[in-house]
C-alpha cells in the first residue's frame, strides 16, 4: 500500500503531520498503530485497514477496516468494519458493520441492522431512518427519538442586488 512517510501525510496531530517515532506501519497487513490521543486519520478510499490508537481520534476510511481504540473517537467509514472502542463514539457508516463498544456512542448506519445487547441479552431490529436511544445499562429497551424541531424563526425576504431590502416571519419554531 504505502511507506511510513506516506502514511505520515494521513494522520495528523494539532493540524501538523504525526512525528514518524509516534507511529508504527505495517506494510504487509495495513495497520497503523500509536498511542497517540486526539488524532486525525485521512484514510479516504483507502480499504482493508487496521487502527490501534489512543481515545479522542477523528477517522475517515474506506470499507473493511478494523478499529481498536479508546474513547470519544468520531468515525466516518464504509462498509464492512469491526468497532472495539471505549466510550462516547460517534459512528457514520456503510453496512455490514460490527461494534463492539462502551456507553453513550451515536451510531448512523446503513439498512439492515440490528443492535445486540449483551449487559441484557436483548437483539434490536433497527428500522430505517428511525432513532433510538438504548436504556441505560442493564436495562432492557429503547426509546424512539423524535426528529429535532429547528430553533428560531422561518422568514421570507427579498432581495435587490444581494441586499435584503424586506423581511417577514413566516413562521415561529421557539
Amino acid at each position: 500500500m504505502a511507506s511510513k512517510k506516506e502514511i505520515q501525510q494521513r494522520v495528523f496531530k494539532n493540524g501538523k503531520p504525526l512525528d514518524l517515532d509516534k507511529f508504527e506501519w505495517d506494510e504487509k497487513t495495513n495497520t497503523f498503530s500509536s498511542s497517540e490521543d486526539c488524532l486525525v486519520l485521512g484514510f479516504n478510499g483507502v480499504s482493508y485497514c487496521i487502527f490501534n490508537t489512543g481515545s479522542g481520534c477523528t477517522f475517515n476510511t474506506g470499507s473493511d477496516c478494523t478499529f481498536n481504540t479508546g474513547s470519544d473517537c468520531t468515525f466516518n467509514t464504509g462498509s464492512d468494519c469491526t468497532f472495539k472502542t471505549g466510550s462516547d463514539c460517534t459512528f457514520k457508516t456503510g453496512s455490514g458493520c460490527t461494534f463492539k463498544t462502551g456507553s453513550g456512542c451515536t451510531f448512523n448506519t446503513g439498512e439492515n441492522c440490528v443492535v445486540v445487547r449483551k449487559d441484557i441479552y436483548e437483539v434490536i431490529e433497527l428500522k430505517s431512518g428511525q432513532k433510538i436511544k438504548l436504556k441505560e445499562y442493564s436495562i432492557k429497551g429503547y426509546d424512539i427519538l423524535e426528529e429535532e424541531k429547528p430553533q428560531g424563526k422561518k422568514v421570507k425576504i427579498r432581495l435587490v442586488g444581494g441586499n435584503i431590502v424586506e423581511g417577514e416571519i413566516i413562521e415561529e419554531n421557539c
